[in-house]
C-alpha cells in the first residue's frame, strides 16, 4: 500500500480526467480525496465536508467575482480537496482573481473545457475509493488474525513488530524508556546513531504522547509514532518510517493495532513477573522486623549488581488505598490491587530504579534504590518517586472512580537495613495527610515541616499543651458553634489582615470583628504578640492530630 492517501494527483490520472487541466493550486495536488460532491448552490458551507472533491458548472460565477471569491473561500475553509469546473454549460471563463486566490491557498482548481457527465466521474471515483477501502479492510483483517495468533503463541514483542514491518513494508523502530531502541529490519550503526539522537529529544516528554504523532526528521523522512499505553501510562512507542507527511488510514491502523498488541504482551509479562517476584515480600518483612544482620546480605537478596554499603541510596515508601468495599466488593478490590501493583512495578522499571515491592492488605510497601553518583542523586531519586505517584494518581483518576490513596515517603538512607525507619516516617506522612486537609498532598517526610516535631510529641503532652493554649476557645466553640478556632487560624495565616481573613471565611467584616472581640475576651489582648502567637499557632496545628479531635481534649 502506498504511504499517501488517494489524492487530487491520483484523480487527475483517472481516464475521465485526461482532457481536464489543472488551472491553479498545483502545490495542493496531494490533498486527500475521500468523496466526490456535485454542488451548484451559491452557499456551499452547510453542504460540504472535509476531503470532498467538488464538481460544478460554475453557476455561482454568474453573479459576481465577489460572490465567486466568497464561494471559494467557504469551500477552502471546510478543507475540501479541490474544485472541478465544467466550461460551456454555464460559464466560458474564470476570473483571474479567483485563479490567483486558489494559487495563494494551494487549492486545486481543475477545468473541463468540454462537457462531461458528472455522474460518470462520481461513479468512477466512488467505485475506486470503495474498492480500495474494501481491499484495506481485507488486509487489516488478515493482519489482525496473524497478530492474534502471535499473541496466543508467545510473548515475543519482536515477532509482533516484524509482522508490522511485513505488512507495511516500512522501517519499524521500537522506542523504549527502559531498554535500547530496536529496528526491524536491522539498519547500519551510523543510521541507528542518527535516529537515536533524533528520538532522544522527542522521548523526554513521553507522557505527553497520548495518541499518534508525525515527527519530521527532514524534508524526505518522517516518523509516524504510536504510543504503547498501559494503565494510562506510556511505556514505549512504535515508529514507522515514511517518506510522505500524510500517512494513510491504513498505515495508522496497522501501527495502532500493533501498539495495542504490544501493550497486551507487556501487561501479561508483568503479571507473570508478579508471581515470580512474590518472594520479595519476605525480604521487606525481614527489614521491617529487623531480622537481617548483614547489610551486604540484604543488598544481595535485593539483587543489586554490586552490594556495597556506601554505593546506594535507599528510600522506603508506603501507598495506602481506601476502597469502597460496598461498591467494589472483595473480588474487585483484589483485581484493582493487582492492576495497581503491576502499574507501579512498570513505572519503577521505567524510571530505572532498583526496587522491592510488597502488598499487604490495602498497602503497598516500596523500597527504591539508586546508585550514589553525585550530590544530585538523592534529588533525582525523589523526583522519580514523585513521578511514580503522579502516574498512579493519573491512572486512578482516569480509570477507577471513587478510589482514594495516600502516599508517604521516608528519608533517604545509605543503608538498606535502616529502611524500617523510612517506613515509620512514611506512616507519619500518611497519618498527617489523612488528618490535616491542608497537608493532603504532602508525600515526603522531609516536607512535613513543623508537623515532624508535633508528630513526635506524646499524645498526652500534646493534648495538655493544646488544652492550656486553646481550651477556653474550643469549649466556647462547642457551646456556641462560632468557629473561633478556625477564625483565629485564618487570622494568623493572613498576618492579621482583617479584609483577607473575612474574605477567606466567607463572612462579613463586622462578623469578623465580633469574633475577634470574643477571642480577646477568652485569650487576652496579647494573643497576637510573638511568643503568645507562636504557642497558639503550634496548638492550632497540633489540634487535628489528636485522635479524639471532636471530643474533650482536656486530660
Amino acid at each position: 500500500m502506498d504511504e499517501r492517501p488517494f489524492c487530487v494527483k491520483d484523480v487527475l490520472k483517472r481516464p475521465l480526467f485526461r482532457r481536464a487541466a489543472l488551472l491553479a493550486g498545483a502545490r495542493g495536488v496531494y490533498r486527500e480525496v475521500r468523496w466526490v460532491h456535485i454542488l451548484e448552490i451559491t452557499h456551499a458551507a452547510p453542504y460540504v465536508s472535509k476531503h470532498d472533491l467538488i464538481l460544478t458548472t460554475g453557476l455561482w460565477l454568474k453573479r459576481s467575482v465577489k460572490s465567486g471569491l466568497e464561494y471559494i473561500r467557504q469551500i477552502i475553509e471546510h478543507e475540501t480537496s479541490g474544485l472541478c469546473i465544467e466550461f460551456g454549460t454555464t460559464i466560458d471563463e474564470i476570473p483571474g482573481k479567483i485563479i490567483a486566490f486558489c494559487d495563494e491557498h494551494d487549492f486545486p482548481l481543475i477545468l473541463f473545457r468540454q462537457p462531461i457527465r458528472f455522474e460518470e466521474i462520481t461513479q468512477d471515483i466512488h467505485s475506486y475509493i470503495i474498492n480500495q477501502h474494501f481491499g484495506l479492510l481485507k488486509n487489516l483483517e488478515q493482519f489482525s488474525r496473524h497478530q492474534q495468533q502471535l499473541i496466543l503463541q508467545s510473548s515475543d514483542i519482536p515477532a509482533i513488530l516484524r509482522l508490522l514491518q511485513t505488512y507495511s513494508e516500512r522501517q519499524i523502530i521500537y522506542l523504549s524508556t527502559i531498554e535500547p531502541n530496536k529496528y526491524y529490519p536491522a539498519v547500519e550503526d551510523e543510521t541507528v546513531d542518527v535516529i537515536n539522537q533524533f528520538c532522544r529529544e522527542k522521548m523526554k516528554d513521553i507522557d505527553q504522547i497520548q495518541e499518534s504523532e508525525l515527527w519530521s526528521m527532514d524534508s524526505g523522512h518522517y516518523l509516524l509514532i504510536q504510543p504503547v499505553v498501559c494503565f494510562g501510562q506510556v511505556f514505549s512507542c512504535i515508529g514507522m518510517m515514511l517518506h510522505q507527511a500524510h500517512p494513510t488510514e491504513y498505515m495508522k491502523l496497522l501501527i495502532d493495532y500493533t501498539a495495542k498488541a504490544v501493550a497486551t504482551v507487556l501487561l501479561r509479562t508483568q503479571f507473570l513477573e508478579e508471581k515470580v517476584l512474590n518472594n520479595q515480600n519476605k525480604l521487606i518483612q525481614d527489614i521491617l522486623s529487623r531480622r537481617i544482620e548483614s547489610e551486604e546480605q540484604a543488598q544481595t537478596r535485593m539483587g543489586l549488581p554490586s552490594p556495597n554499603g556506601e554505593k546506594y541510596i535507599f528510600v522506603g515508601s508506603i501507598i495506602a488505598f481506601e476502597h469502597n468495599v460496598m461498591e467494589a466488593g472483595p473480588e474487585r478490590m483484589e483485581a484493582r490491587n493487582q492492576d495497581i501493583l503491576v502499574l507501579i512495578r512498570s513505572l519503577l522499571k521505567r524510571y530505572q530504579m532498583h526496587h522491592l515491592l510488597m502488598m499487604k492488605n490495602n498497602q503497598i510497601y516500596i523500597i527504591c534504590a539508586k546508585e550514589r553518583v553525585n550530590e544530585d542523586s538523592t534529588v533525582s531519586l525523589f523526583r522519580n518517586i514523585q513521578g511514580l505517584i503522579d502516574g498512579l494518581d493519573k491512572y486512578i483518576n482516569q480509570s477507577i472512580q471513587g478510589l482514594q490513596f495516600h502516599a508517604g515517603v521516608g528519608k533517604a538512607r545509605s543503608s538498606l537495613l535502616d529502611n524500617w525507619l523510612s517506613f515509620k516516617e512514611a506512616y507519619q506522612v500518611i497519618e498527617l495527610s489523612q488528618t490535616v486537609p491542608a497537608m493532603k498532598d504532602c508525600y515526603f517526610y522531609e516536607k512535613m515541616g513543623v508537623y515532624r516535631l508535633l508528630k513526635s510529641v506524646p499524645h498526652s503532652i500534646l493534648s495538655e499543651f493544646i488544652c492550656d493554649q486553646l481550651g477556653g476557645l474550643l469549649d466556647y466553640d462547642r457551646s456556641h458553634h462560632l468557629n473561633l478556632a478556625e477564625t483565629l487560624s485564618m487570622y494568623f495565616r493572613y498576618m492579621g489582615s482583617k479584609g483577607e481573613t473575612a474574605r477567606r471565611l466567607f463572612i462579613h467584616r463586622q462578623t469578623l470583628y465580633n469574633r475577634l472581640d470574643k477571642i480577646r475576651d477568652i485569650l487576652g489582648d496579647d494573643f497576637f504578640e510573638p511568643q503568645r502567637r507562636y504557642a497558639l499557632e503550634m496548638a492550632l496545628l497540633g489540634y487535628p492530630l489528636l485522635a479524639d479531635v471532636k471530643g474533650d481534649i482536656r486530660p
